[in-house]
């Protein structure tokens, strides 16, 4: 099976099983800016796992697309990927750990067709101190399934993955380690896990690549927590037993399942081979990267009369892996409507891109090939998201632009270098102004400078650390008080301009017309930020307005609730107003709010899709004498204005 067939497979194995298939969530999450990107398939069912209803029930299934920035300078080995697919599915108080582990071995040896002698698995040992038990019953389970398959089934006790590389597998197959690898709370371990949370043992399973992968010298003895790169993680089940107390850990009484397993990781696993872009979503890729560089991704050295692969050939190798990668990345963030830019999600989505040409430089490909490479990703993900399919013109389009303008930023590059070339030493400090005034790259400014002959002042590193330091401390400080969004974010103040945003919506279209359509928005504890479609500048009037407008119903003390509707009746029929470009599952929340004493039939003054928070009633906006005020209103882009307003 191809990773195409595997993701299709999964969620059909598992709707024959109860669940529904929900849709992905954007790479880019709406309601938590804790983060810039989601990042795992959990992401987005947090508020239910903690506790409420979910739409579609309780069992659930799909494929979230997930990106991961941290990851970007490991990409380039074999396993590393900033962009992967993350295969879930959940049980909310409804099935648990003997129904998750039996469907997952099955879904991997008997619909995968992996072989049971190289699954190796790792439950929960328990922690005395705090009164939790081994996971027993996880590790009994797996010995039964790996039985009936005839594999043996010895249970072994490594503890820590420092014992685990000291005394190696000792002839196992289910490995007990501490909460350092098999325990998951929000907040890391046992001793982290926040109090009111729920928690609980994990259950990992790896896939054997080899024992030639694994130098003991190098990584002490082999085990599936070893690093090596032996044994790949593929998936990790997750029990959420218990919940924790200011006295210590209970049992809850719903317990839930979340699942994830990295799609690109079995897809490898399927066809036994320890690369990941070798997979049928990533080798197409590569081997137009072939065709386009007229060099080779893969051969044997033995055949050229080399030991070993020599290291430039290493070098175009992980070139390669960084294109493809980081090509997949950008691709998905512009199908999700993010585009290159200096702030956030778009500066990551330019430096991914701006990483992928630098390597095509390395790899002697140095015309504009993303317009050629654009078409084979979006080729490979077209028929299973509709959402790549509508926008894929739109989405090559956004990357070729992006090659062109790096392309001309490193030509004023180069011209500022041989400027600053000319008046002797290059300094760190001159380096940090190229980097960040013109998007030079760090890494061709030392190579310049290294063609001129010891032109590099040997302290450049660190002048341009600093000069880094000093600009991530004024990052920080600019960004303190972002909203926490979601879970994280919902203080009273965050409610409040929350709440007063869709008042503020509803009172533009009122004042300037039903075309205006949000187009993003982002709240912090100081102020809210609202994006909208307008083909002109507001006037001082029209501000006027809207303000008296949202200043009278926060007067009216509107109650504020919310209701699921069939996503076909909300925005059909009952006319909610929703985010431009949302994508949503058949049924949405839909916030109300709305004059209590009037008729039930009128219709409530703001009816939008919504995952929330908000206030209860509109009157504690104005708790403290606070009156609702519009402090900016200017151009963000061709025909979309930009406000900003505060409770002042």
């Amino acid at each position: 099976m191809n990773a195409q067939d595997i993701r299709n497979r999964y969620l059909q194995f598992f709707e024959e099983r109860g669940h529904k298939i929900i849709p992905r969530a954007l790479l880019t999450p709406k309601e938590d800016a804790t983060t810039l990107f989601t990042g795992s398939g959990m992401q987005q069912l947090m508020p239910y796992l903690l506790g409420q209803d979910h739409p579609e029930g309780v069992r659930l299934v799909d494929s979230q697309t997930c990106l991961r920035a941290q990851d970007i300078d490991d990409v380039g080995d074999n396993r590393h990927t900033t962009f992967f697919e993350m295969l879930g599915n959940w049980s909310l108080g409804d099935y648990f750990k003997k129904e998750q582990i039996r469907w997952f071995f099955e879904f991997l040896v008997d619909e995968v067709g992996l072989d049971p002698s190289k699954i190796y698995v790792t439950c929960f040992i328990g922690d005395e101190k705090n009164g939790i038990p081994k996971d027993t019953d996880s590790a009994e389970i797996w010995q039964e399934l790996f039985a009936e398959k005839g594999i043996d089934n010895k249970i072994v006790d490594l503890g820590t993955a420092d014992n685990g590389d000291k005394l190696g597998m000792q002839g196992g197959r289910i490995f007990y380690y501490d909460d350092q690898e098999n325990w998951w709370s929000r907040g890391g371990g046992i001793e982290q896990t926040p109090v009111g949370d729920p928690c609980g043992p994990d259950s990992e399973v790896f896939y054997d690549f080899g024992e030639e992968l694994h130098d003991e010298k190098q990584w002490g003895k082999a085990h599936p927590a070893n690093d090596s790169g032996r044994f790949i993680e593929i998936g990790n089940q997750v029990f959420m037993q218990y919940k924790r107390t200011e006295s210590g850990f209970e049992e809850l009484p719903n317990q839930n399942v979340d699942f994830g397993g990295g799609l690109e990781r079995i897809a490898a696993a399927a066809i036994n081979c320890p690369d990941v872009f070798k997979i049928s979503v990533l080798w197409p890729i590569v081997e137009k990267l072939e065709q386009l560089s007229g060099k080779k991704y893969d051969f044997s050295p033995g055949d050229l009369g080399y030991d070993t692969m020599p290291d430039c050939w290493m070098e175009e190798m992980k070139s390669m892996r960084v294109i493809a990668d980081h090509l997949r990345g950008a691709m998905f963030l512009a199908v999700d409507g993010v585009k290159p830019s200096n702030k956030q999600q778009g500066y990551v989505m330019r430096r991914l891109m701006r990483r992928a040409i630098l390597k095509a430089f390395d790899l002697g490909v140095e015309h504009n090939f993303v317009e050629e490479i654009a078409p084979v990703m979006t080729e490979m993900y077209r028929d299973d998201f509709p959402e790549v399919k509508a926008s894929e013109e739109e989405v090559i389009s956004v990357l070729v632009k992006e090659e062109k303008a790096f392309k001309q930023t490193l030509r004023k590059g180069l011209r500022e270098f041989e400027k600053l070339a000319e008046d002797g030493k290059v300094t760190g400090n001159e380096i940090f102004t190229l980097y960040d005034t013109y998007g030079f790259p760090t890494e061709l400014s030392v190579e310049e400078a290294e063609k001129r002959n010891i032109n590099l002042d040997e302290n450049w590193k660190e002048q341009f650390d600093n000069k880094m330091q000093e600009q991530r401390e004024r990052s920080q400080t600019a960004a303190k008080g972002t909203f926490k969004g979601g879970l994280g974010g919902q203080t009273l103040q965050h409610k409040k301009y929350h709440t007063a945003t869709h008042l503020m919506y509803q009172a533009l279209r009122d004042v300037l017309g039903d075309h205006v359509v949000q187009h993003g928005s982002n709240i912090t504890e100081e102020r809210l930020r609202f994006d909208f479609s307008h083909p002109e500048k507001m006037t001082p009037e029209q501000i006027q307005q809207v303000e008296d407008i949202v200043n009278e119903q926060i007067e009216n003390d509107l109650q504020v609730s919310f209701a699921e509707y069939p996503t076909t009746e909300a925005t059909g029929p009952l006319g909610a107003l929703g985010q431009f470009g949302d994508r949503y599952g058949d049924v949405v929340k839909v916030y109300s709010m709305k004059n209590p004493d009037e008729p039930e039939d009128k219709r409530p003054f703001s009816f939008e899709i919504c995952g929330g928070p908000h206030v209860d009633h509109t009157a504690q906006l104005h708790e403290d004498g606070k009156r609702f005020k519009i402090i900016k209103e200017q151009s963000s882009s061709a025909g979309i204005r930009r406000i900003k307003a505060v409770l002042q």
